[in-house]
């Protein structure tokens, strides 16, 4: 799979990352605990070299099975995980435990890249929370530290601080607003860029219809209190981002790829990106993911992708 630095100081990742959100258990419906591990699995067999996960996801529960997985296979895989004003807070003691207790479940000494979940800035400025995330590395407990759902304005605050290793933000087909100025703004300054939902939950894979439904804890069925609801799958939206993918899967048809692939390969050729988090729970689907990494896009086919999500 291709491998790229993750910023000018990060280490090399490959293009696909596995994320955990699932893996724990909350608001994506029935699990199963061996399922998610033999997903992780799979996915290091298939070349990812790092996964994605959370204090947050499932309450710490995916960080768990990350750990159990880690005890065979920890020098083949990198580990990023996040602290959270939602789960232990962003106050400077919170980290510091929030670090420790994110090690204990994983089985290690050191994460791979520490990262702030979302800015919380009506509850403890970014300073405050950076700073603390500097301590976090200068105390060896991180490799790398990064943020996630940051905007430019929080990443200089930041960078007046200590050096921001990555970024992690959303990033889609169909959610392309860091592309035209905050990738090159962020390439410019050596700091890494880590896409997260680029198959946009599940839309841009094509198993999704105007007639498929969602178990009731599942948060796509509008009953999971998740703002990315309203974006995606409310009935006025899912109709049209639909018919887009619809054409997307033409396109792919013609190229003898699936359209998952070939949506997750059209964000990793945008300009910036370090790297793409896919999450799934099924070992083939995280296998087919793999494919993304394999192969390059010309320039016709980048151009009528774009015409169909940027025109």
């Amino acid at each position: 799979m291709e491998m790229r630095r993750l910023g000018s100081n990060g280490p090399e990742i490959s293009v696909i990352g596995l994320g955990t959100w699932e893996a724990g258990g909350d608001q994506w419906g029935k699990r199963s605990d061996d399922d998610a591990i033999r997903a992780m699995h799979a996915a290091i067999d298939a070349g990812m070299n790092w996964i994605d996960t959370a204090e947050s996801y499932g309450g710490g529960r995916s960080e768990e099975l990350i750990g159990e997985v880690l005890r065979d296979r920890g020098d083949e895989v990198l580990v990023f995980t996040k602290v959270a004003h939602f789960a232990s807070g962003l106050r400077r003691d919170d980290i510091r435990r929030a670090i420790r207790g994110s090690l204990k479940r994983l089985g290690i000494d050191r994460v791979d890249l520490y990262q702030i979940h979302w800015p919380a800035e009506h509850i403890v400025p970014i300073e405050e929370a950076w700073s603390t995330m500097a301590e976090v590395a200068d105390a060896g407990l991180a490799r790398h530290i990064g943020v996630s759902n940051f905007d430019r304005t929080l990443v200089e605050r930041c960078l007046a601080i200590r050096q921001v290793d990555s970024v992690q933000n959303r990033l889609s087909l169909l959610a392309q607003r860091d592309r035209d100025s905050f990738l090159p703004w962020l390439a410019e300054h050596g700091i890494g860029y880590l896409g997260y939902s680029p198959l946009a939950f599940r839309l841009l894979t094509g198993s999704i219809t105007r007639e498929t439904t969602f178990e009731p804890d599942d948060w796509r069925s509008g009953q999971g209190d998740v703002g990315y609801y309203d974006e995606y799958f409310a009935p006025e939206v899912i109709g049209p981002h639909l018919d887009k993918v619809e054409r997307l899967r033409t396109i792919a048809e013609g190229l003898g790829v699936p359209t998952a692939t070939l949506a997750l390969r059209a964000v990793l050729e945008i300009t910036g990106v370090s790297g793409v988090i896919v999450g799934s729970r099924d070992e083939r689907h995280v296998r087919d993911n793999t494919w993304a990494g394999e192969f390059r896009l010309d320039g016709e086919t980048k151009r009528e992708i774009d015409a169909i999500f940027l025109g």
